[in-house]
């Protein structure tokens, strides 16, 4: 087994993005893909990815130059019978993926690490038919992981101890931050994203507050504390009497909806779907649409500087 060398399966957004991360951090990566257009593309994404690094001063053009010398690509599974690990970031279906970890598993070296990088399919499932399940974990990152740090290791229940503490070291070794969970429904980030967005669209649905107001409360207030400091950072700075209190009266007039949003599937039926159709909670009409996602871009690069990139953040 060759211990510096990594595959991406998968060309889409994460898989060309995380092949950036492994890559900067000295391994031989690999992505493997079944089509050569789907490779394109990605070849193509990592090439206007690391431009934009470079000329925000997130890396040097040298640091560039190197992380394309290391990266491969291929439409082979030979790819996968020397490597340390694999990381899958294949279509969001549970047949697609066991699939896939079926037949990888029994061609990559016993010891390898195996990963999904599925957003809320469950770990335990994927691994059906996983040889060796002991080594197979969730990966999971937020778009795009070139830039945010976060990575969520989720233990399947066959997912032994030592090699969670593999992954978590391995995850320290790339510059990012390792956090782990067990295998729940939404793991940690979308069960807190999915509450705050239930509670966001109680206010909004009972006219007590517009969307963007409260995306206004989140992006210049809660935001910047959730980042410096956690919720439990903020509890105990606050003081924990004082949230035990607040939550005595507040916690019942919270949303408990258990159905889905009508006010999102409201919007699904009108085909307003944010970003890509050009409506949602916000107008992005005509070239709305790209200024909307170059603003998003520069601020998670002005992030990125102050949380990631600075020279005493990385772990």
């Amino acid at each position: 087994m060759n211990q510096n060398k990594a595959v991406m399966a998968g060309a889409g957004f994460m898989g060309a993005s995380l092949a950036q991360v492994y890559a900067l951090a000295g391994y031989e990566t690999w992505i493997y893909n079944r089509s050569e257009s789907g490779l394109e593309k990605g070849k193509h994404l990592i090439q206007v990815n690391q431009e934009e690094m470079v000329r925000e001063g997130l890396i040097t053009k040298e640091q560039s130059d190197a992380v394309h010398e290391k990266i491969h690509y291929t439409t082979s599974k030979e790819c996968f019978s020397d490597c340390c690990i694999v990381v899958e970031s294949l279509v969001e279906q549970l047949d697609v993926k066991q699939g896939f970890f079926s037949e990888i598993s029994r061609i990559v070296p016993d010891e390898a690490l195996l990963a999904s990088n599925t957003s809320g399919l469950h770990i335990t499932d994927i691994a059906s038919d996983c040889r060796y399940p002991e080594r197979f974990m969730g990966q999971h990152w937020l778009n795009p992981p070139h830039l945010l740090p976060l990575c969520e290791i989720i233990a399947g229940a066959r997912t032994s101890e030592e090699n969670i503490r593999k992954m978590r070291e391995l995850v320290k070794g790339l510059g990012k931050r390792p956090v782990v969970v067990a295998d729940i429904n939404g793991f940690i980030v979308n069960r807190i994203q999915f509450a705050m967005l239930r509670e966001a669209l109680n206010i909004v649905e009972m006219g007590a507050a517009t969307a963007a107001d409260i995306d206004n409360v989140l992006k210049a207030g809660m935001g910047i504390r959730y980042a410096a400091l956690g919720p439990f950072g903020i509890v105990d700075q606050g003081g924990i009497d004082s949230f035990d209190n607040i939550s005595a009266y507040l916690f019942r007039d919270l949303s408990d909806e258990k159905s889905e949003s009508s006010t999102l599937k409201a919007m699904v039926e009108r085909g307003e779907l944010g970003v890509k159709s050009g409506k949602g909670f916000y107008d992005y009409s005509g070239d709305k649409a790209e200024e909307a996602i170059r603003n998003r871009d520069r601020k998670f690069i002005q992030l990125a500087k102050v949380l990631y990139f600075g020279k005493n953040n990385r772990i």
